[in-house]
């Protein structure tokens, strides 16, 4: 059964809820997304990631291990955590058990566990997970590259945060955060399993009755620099890693955003077969491997990727990656590249849509894109009628893409 937008009006507002029916097992996923909530609405680094961690530690009456115990006895699987613009908590369970998973939740929602030893418990795990990455250097080499993509702005700033900003954030940090963004008006449930519609809108009611209603602060839009700059960190490593970026001028619910699709898998994100690989790995042999992708959100879209090689080859690297992507603008792709990439994307798509998530997902996305339930069935026909002439042309358009920053972690 294909995924339905149904709407339910509570105290004035009108609350989406996207909805797959499949009563083919007794599984029930549902999931309460709260949109401009994410990380970037922030600009305190490790604020809302380090919320989700503690609204994973139960309720203040319970406290954690109770709390933890009542739903592990169930096989429930309630949790919370966040992405750069929507925070969200699932739950997973046998349908049987979802009454008392969202009685859980609703407790959870009224009264999380605001106590400064559990405050002090999940800042201790943060800080050894971030002296954990410090020898990370992919993690250091992606971070670095989002600070000179987007300078001075919520998108540059770790998801993790860092030893000092995670050192320098309160309870009411955490607190203010949570009342301030989980509000009934920001409010989307994405329900997928063996239930009917009047259940889906009990639920929704349900764990409505314990939001308030509030106004949340639209995530601003942020631009990638066209600024072309490349920066460097000294480490005991016996690789450079080399990260990448540019802009890409791209809004979500463009009419021509699956064009970018295509050519972002010939580029570098069709693995073997893609530009970057084939040049970088197969005729040069300077990484083991070498990607790159067209990023497309909400509130920012930009190109990146990267790679490691040998410290002796970093500049033949880079060199290298300007000169694909240089020729991938000006000269275009083939027939056959098109080809290829149009076999992949129709071939796989049962692949995409193979599990009761993988479809609730998709729904959410065309729904929270504004491309409208059912898109993906349409952009796949769009993607057959694809030409190698409005291909090459797009391709041309966006040479925005040629201004690229690199930051590479190396060894002096």
């Amino acid at each position: 059964m294909a995924a339905t937008l149904l709407h339910t009006e509570i105290d004035g507002v009108k609350v989406p809820i996207i909805f797959e029916k499949d009563n083919r097992l007794p599984l029930t996923t549902v999931e309460f997304i709260f949109r401009e909530s994410g990380s970037l609405a922030s600009s305190k680094a490790g604020l809302v990631s380090l919320a989700a961690n503690l609204l994973n530690e139960g309720t203040k009456k319970e406290g954690s291990a109770t709390f933890a115990k009542e739903l592990e006895n169930r096989a429930i699987h309630l949790s919370a955590n966040n992405g750069k613009e929507t925070f969200v908590f699932s739950i997973e369970v046998l349908k049987e058990q979802l009454p008392f998973g969202i009685k859980k939740l609703k407790e959870l929602l009224k009264d999380p566990n605001y106590t400064e030893k559990t405050f002090q418990k999940i800042v201790k795990k943060r800080i050894a997970t971030l002296i954990k990455k410090e020898d990370d250097f992919d993690y250091i080499a992606s971070n670095g590259l989002k600070k000179l993509l987007f300078e001075n702005s919520n998108l540059a700033l770790a998801d993790l945060g860092t030893k000092e900003s995670i050192k320098a954030l309160t309870l009411n940090d955490l607190q203010s955060y949570i009342n301030k963004h989980l509000f009934l008006n920001n409010l989307i449930v994405v329900a997928a399993g063996d239930f009917n519609k009047t259940e889906v809108e009990k639920i929704t009611k349900d764990v409505a009755s314990v939001l308030q209603k509030g106004h949340v602060n639209p995530i601003q839009k942020v631009t990638a620099s066209s600024k072309e700059k490349t920066q460097e960190k000294s480490e005991e490593t016996k690789q450079a890693y080399i990260y990448f970026g540019a802009p890409y001028a791209m809004d979500i619910n463009n009419s021509q955003r699956y064009i970018g699709k295509i050519a972002s898998y010939i580029l570098g994100a069709g693995g073997f077969g893609s530009r970057l690989m084939e040049e970088i790995r197969v005729k040069k042999g300077l990484a083991y491997s070498a990607y790159g992708r067209f990023v497309v959100n909400r509130t920012n879209s930009y190109f990146t990727g990267y790679l490691q090689t040998k410290l002796e080859s970093q500049n033949e690297a880079i060199k290298s990656v300007k000169e694909v992507v240089s020729n991938f603008v000006h000269k275009g792709v083939t027939q056959e590249e098109l080809e290829a990439a149009k076999k992949f994307f129709l071939g796989s798509e049962p692949l995409r849509v193979e599990t009761l998530n993988q479809r609730a997902n998709r729904a959410f996305h065309e729904y929270y894109s504004g491309q409208g339930l059912g898109y993906s069935k349409k952009e796949l026909e769009l993607i057959e009628k694809l030409t190698l002439n409005e291909l090459n042309n797009f391709i041309k358009k966006h040479s925005e893409i040629l201004k690229m920053s690199f930051f590479i972690v190396t060894k002096k």
